[in-house]
């Protein structure tokens, strides 16, 4: 009898210890984008602050948003070509270190070109750190790409939400907008101790080729995605649905106080506001994906936006205006998390290369907001923020040209 029990509960206690590995890999993963965007959130509401603290004017603040952008995109493609052949888990921890000095060294900032350099150091990193942990989910659940993604956007929103309530914490307690990013730099450091016994696969490595063969004919797979018509559609797509959202929130503190004329305290609290109104939406999108495809949901949603975001600009009042930029952020969710998995599904067990063609795709895309910084310098940052309406139009246009097979 004892040994009877031994063989029916002995297959038990390895899957239970099996089910918790894969949770607390899938929760490191998730934290790395909660990390990514806790520092982008903290950045994007303390622009009013870093702004006057650096004496920044409104050309250096575009560089500072589109130069590391532009040298990351130039360096990020190999490493996901090297996440397909090579040795992704060595990647990710090196990045996760390099994110780690950079946020401290944006904290030690005293002037522009020390901004601008501590920035630039975040791109690369956070390609290695963060975009291949999001490639590393990806492969980890093929069939279910858009729910992860998803659950990846729900965490990166959380992460927004927080960044900018730590600098309102921060400030409240006297201790100025730097340390939120000393915070980060610990949580890295952590997250990197706790991803080192992880497995990262490479899911397209041919152990009998040597690492510079193997590199190679990573690279001849990403020039062949790039020609197809579908992978060039979701990169466009992608880049579209980013105006009204990080494109956005860039400048968004900028805009409350200078257009809409509220102090920084309370500019930085609509950052907060905006990002929270978006939570409702992600936490809804996991449900609504069960039942409805992610095409047809952009579809409405784009349309949606299109009417809410003019009406943001031309709205008259703060609370009006608060009030529409969350209805906005309700509308956006889900977005990015149902066009990065329609790019991933078409480019199976290459999950590396999707996000490098996102890199290189993305050199435009890191230009504009150094070219709108300069149009609000010439033209005032009111009439630079209807620019962004192309967004949702170039993704309602590409939408409704997607063949049906494909949703």
């Amino acid at each position: 009898m004892p040994s009877a029990q031994k063989s029916v509960q002995a297959p038990r206690t390895p899957w239970r210890l099996r089910r918790r590995g894969l949770f607390f890999f899938a929760l490191v993963l998730l934290l790395t984008e909660f990390l990514d965007e806790f520092v982008f959130g903290v950045r994007e509401a303390a622009w009013p602050l870093i702004r006057d603290d650096l004496r920044l004017t409104y050309t250096q603040v575009g560089m500072i948003l589109s130069v590391p952008g532009i040298v990351g995109n130039l360096v990020e493609p190999s490493f996901g070509i090297l996440g397909d052949v090579w040795r992704r888990r060595a990647l990710v921890l090196a990045g996760g270190v390099v994110f780690a000095a950079a946020s401290l060294l944006v904290g030690l900032s005293a002037s522009f070109a020390a901004l601008l350099a501590a920035t630039t150091l975040f791109n690369p990193a956070s390609g290695a750190f963060v975009g291949l942990s999001q490639a590393t989910l990806m492969d980890a659940a093929p069939e279910r790409r858009e729910q992860n993604m998803a659950r990846w956007s729900l965490s990166g929103s959380i992460g927004n939400a927080v960044g900018p309530v730590a600098l309102g914490a921060s400030l409240g307690f006297g201790l100025g907008w730097r340390w939120p990013f000393y915070a980060a730099c610990a949580l890295a450091l952590l997250l990197v101790a706790a991803a080192w016994r992880l497995p990262f696969a490479t899911p397209a490595a041919d152990e009998s080729l040597p690492s510079r063969a193997r590199l190679a004919g990573g690279m001849r797979e990403a020039l062949r995605a790039l020609r197809r018509r579908e992978v060039l559609r979701w990169l466009v797509l992608l880049e579209a649905g980013d105006f009204t959202w990080d494109v956005l929130r860039g400048f968004l503190a900028l805009y409350f106080v200078d257009v809409v004329g509220v102090s920084e305290s309370r500019a930085a609290l609509v950052v907060v506001v905006w990002t929270c109104a978006t939570l409702p939406g992600e936490l809804m999108l996991l449900p609504v994906l069960e039942r409805v495809r992610g095409v047809k949901l952009l579809r409405v949603s784009a349309s949606v936006v299109l009417v809410l975001f003019p009406a943001f600009l031309l709205a008259q009042g703060f609370a009006l205006k608060v009030a529409l930029l969350c209805l906005l952020g309700f509308a956006n969710a889900g977005w990015y998390a149902i066009i990065k998995a329609r790019l991933y599904a078409e480019l199976p067990r290459r999950s590396g290369t999707a996000m490098t063609l996102g890199n290189v795709f993305g050199l435009a895309h890191d230009l504009f907001p150094l070219a709108l910084g300069a149009f609000a310098e010439r033209f005032g940052l009111g009439a630079m923020m209807w620019l962004l309406a192309a967004g949702p139009l170039v993704l309602l246009v590409g939408l409704l040209t997607a063949p049906a097979e494909k949703e």
